[in-house]
């Protein structure tokens, strides 16, 4: 069944995520509701490659209304993810993890476009899936609930390639995230 819905999805994922009854209907497939109206905004919580501009605004088309440095409580970043290369391109995810934080970039968008940024990372379907949090701003403002992705990842790490760490390292340093962030993930060993 999921390899039928990954065929039907290649061919009308671009339509399904511009009309908001397919998109509706395209997550009910997947057990999943879309909740609330269209214009309605929410917080997303960007840890990964959209945290860069040129990956969120450029290559997925967004256009924020609002970005913020903000950092979710209680999970930790992880590369427990298998890329493309297969070995060489672990991407990032998230893990419970008590005591933990995880800074990112908060985007204040519509329901609208986090379905068309839903489409962008194949959500609802194979790897990630929504996660709504409790999120605060670099200020200590809680802006809650906001929404992420997580997927179940493997029980060790890979490593990013360098051209996927070089996106977080800019895009973190670009919305000012705090010194020992960027120290973190300076000291994360690219992939060969």
């Amino acid at each position: 069944m999921m390899m039928h819905l990954y065929r039907l999805y290649r061919v009308l994922h671009a339509p399904v995520a511009r009309s908001w009854a397919l998109s509706r209907f395209w997550y009910r497939l997947f057990g999943v509701r879309l909740e609330g109206a269209p214009d309605d905004e929410v917080w997303y919580f960007a840890f990964g490659a959209n945290m860069h501009d040129g990956v969120f605004r450029e290559k997925r088309a967004m256009a924020p209304r609002e970005w913020r440095p903000g950092r979710i409580r209680g999970y930790r970043l992880r590369f427990n993810l298998e890329g493309r290369p297969k070995g060489r391109a672990a991407p990032a995810n998230i893990v419970p993890e008590p005591g933990s934080e995880v800074w990112g970039v908060l985007y204040r968008i519509t329901r609208r476009d986090l379905v068309w940024l839903d489409h962008t990372e194949v959500v609802p379907g194979w790897k990630y899936r929504h996660l709504w949090i409790d999120a605060e701003d670099r200020a200590g403002n809680r802006l809650a609930p906001a929404v992420t992705y997580i997927a179940d990842g493997g029980d060790t790490d890979g490593r990013p390639s360098l051209r996927y760490l070089t996106l977080l390292r800019e895009g973190a340093r670009a919305h000012d995230l705090p010194g020992h962030w960027l120290r973190m993930l300076e000291a994360i060993e690219p992939a060969d």
